[in-house]
């Protein structure tokens, strides 16, 4: 008792075939086929504008009078209208890295120049930030050297190559 008998209605049981890959079509009417008729014969008729450039057009018309309005708001003591104001007429300040001095050797070994920064944070001389950004500039250039090393290289390896060859 142990054989295992299939029950006739699975006997003629066959997978459906995968469908076939067709090319991806970008967005759009797929129905569409280049310089064929337009599938919106009809479309937006001539001379109807298109609804957002008329709140945009709007919105200008109206734009000094908002402006007036701030600014008098902002003089009456609105710290909310003086903010949108200032944001909008004076220049961000940027944040800038102070300019430091302090001793470090350019010819000494890369781990030697970022002790030597490392030293100049713990002195005081260099703020830790601005020590971050000296320590980020040694890596990349330190990246860039050892890219420029495995390049000549595999320059010479491809000529010792071409020699024997």
């Amino acid at each position: 008792m142990t054989e295992q008998i299939a029950p006739p209605w699975g006997t003629d049981w066959k997978p459906t075939p995968p469908p076939i890959p067709t090319e991806p079509r970008g967005p759009g009417n797929p129905a569409w086929v280049k310089n064929g008729p337009s599938p919106n014969p009809k479309g937006r008729p001539a001379g109807v504008p298109d609804k957002r450039l008329l709140a945009t057009q709007a919105a200008l018309d109206e734009m000094r009078n908002i402006v007036a309005i701030l600014v008098g708001r902002a003089l009456e003591g609105d710290t909310n209208a003086a903010s949108i104001v200032l944001s909008k007429v004076l220049p961000s300040v940027k944040a800038q890295a102070e300019k430091v001095n302090f001793e470090f050797d350019a010819t000494a070994p890369i781990s030697e120049q970022v002790a030597q920064v490392l030293d100049a944070v713990a002195a005081g001389a260099v703020a830790p930030d601005v020590g971050r950004l000296i320590i980020d500039s040694i890596k990349s250039l330190a990246d860039v050297r050892a890219s420029e090393e495995l390049e000549a290289r595999i320059a010479a390896l491809e000529e010792a190559r071409d020699a024997r060859a």
